[in-house]
């Protein structure tokens, strides 16, 4: 199996990830339920991990690390936090359904600063003519589609300037881009732990620069006599028992990313991108969706001319090779494109995909795009 789609899910994972799950299943308690052994070694372990994401991500205290099941978990709780029925809500054309679906669901008014693929510069000046226009942002680091890198940073200094509240969707970006909460400035900072970190699915972070409004209430293991959940964080959003298995892979997961760090991610995934670009640039029946380097992650999203992706992406499973296909939750990305009417077939790189696991790849996709139909 040659396994493509680590925008998904990592399934190819550190070894310690698991060894530390399986750990933490046989040795832990819940946190803050008891003062026993077992529950101090889960509270223990939660706040390492707290306080890992924290340094990783530069937050600074690690109580502002708020524990979700996912990305989209994360972006709900930011969402419900600052959105109000009517608010005009400023994204970018990249968005995915983790974003777009909450934002109806509030009842937000949408505007879309719409700029072409892997054009940096175009995308900012959409966001500053409209920024005039928001009371909210929302915005995606990088195109879980087409690896399309926005420029984050520019976007955040932006509103700042015209004191705009930015929510930012760090899905793609955490693990292999800088992802600095501090710099950003933004209210709220999601991120899934099953992607770039390399920890199990299940597990999210959300980055929290005020306590915002909760989206559950249960027990949070800390003011048991109030009946609303606690004004302070992270125990205002970590209603219930702790998924403290998953947490202990995060940890591992993020210990990996931090000793290998991020840019050295980055820079084996865009490697492993070339290598794909230049084995089928010659392709005449493939499309390639690239772009400069510094505009593009890991992410390859492709069509073979005459082929349905599905279909396409059926055949080249049988081939041995993992990847995704259709819309990818994200048709705001493809219309933004022009590739909503088809979809795409998407390979997305990670440490654990070798040269020759590319090659590889590259062969099936030619030889595809050679049979008959």
């Amino acid at each position: 199996m040659i396994y493509l789609d680590n925008a998904a899910t990592t399934l190819l994972k550190p070894a310690a990830v698991g060894r530390e799950m399986l750990r933490a299943m046989q040795t832990c308690a819940s946190p803050g339920r008891g003062g026993h052994r077992a529950a101090m070694r889960a509270s223990e372990l939660v706040f390492r991990c707290r306080a890992t994401a924290a340094e990783l991500f530069h937050v600074p205290e690690p109580e502002n690390v708020v524990f979700t099941m996912n990305a989209t978990h994360a972006l709900n709780i930011a969402i419900a936090s600052l959105v109000k029925p009517g608010m005009r809500v400023l994204i970018s054309g990249w968005e995915h359904n983790a974003v777009t679906r909450p934002l109806k669901k509030a009842g937000a008014e949408l505007l879309v600063a719409r700029a072409p693929l892997f054009d940096q510069a175009a995308c900012l000046k959409a966001f500053r003519e409209r920024i005039g226009e928001a009371e909210a942002v929302v915005c995606t680091m990088a195109s879980n589609v087409f690896g399309f890198i926005l420029p984050i940073s520019d976007i955040a200094a932006l509103c700042e300037k015209e004191n705009v509240p930015l929510i930012v969707d760090a899905s793609q970006a955490a693990g292999a881009l800088d992802v600095d909460f501090e710099s950003l400035r933004a209210a709220f900072l999601a991120m899934p732990g099953h992607k770039g970190l390399f920890g199990p699915q299940g597990t999210g972070l959300l980055l929290c620069r005020e306590p915002g409004e909760a989206l559950l209430a249960g027990g949070s293991g800390s003011d048991s006599l109030l009946q609303e959940m606690p004004a302070y964080l992270p125990d205002r959003h970590e209603a219930g028992t702790h998924n403290v298995p998953g947490i202990a892979g995060l940890l591992a997961g993020m210990e990996y990313v931090r000793e290998k760090t991020p840019a050295a991610i980055l820079r084996e995934e865009r490697a492993l991108l070339r290598e794909a670009v230049a084995n089928l640039a010659d392709t005449e029946a493939v499309e390639l969706f690239s772009g400069p380097e510094a505009a593009q992650g890991g992410v390859l999203s492709f069509r073979i001319r005459g082929r349905d992706s599905d279909e396409a992406a059926r055949e080249l499973s049988e081939r041995g090779i993992c990847l995704r296909s259709g819309l990818h939750c994200a048709p705001l990305a493809h219309e933004s494109a022009g590739t909503l009417d088809t979809g795409t077939l998407r390979a997305s790189f990670s440490p654990f995909v070798t040269d020759e696991e590319t090659r590889k790849f590259c062969a099936a996709v030619r030889e595809l795009s050679r049979a008959p139909r």
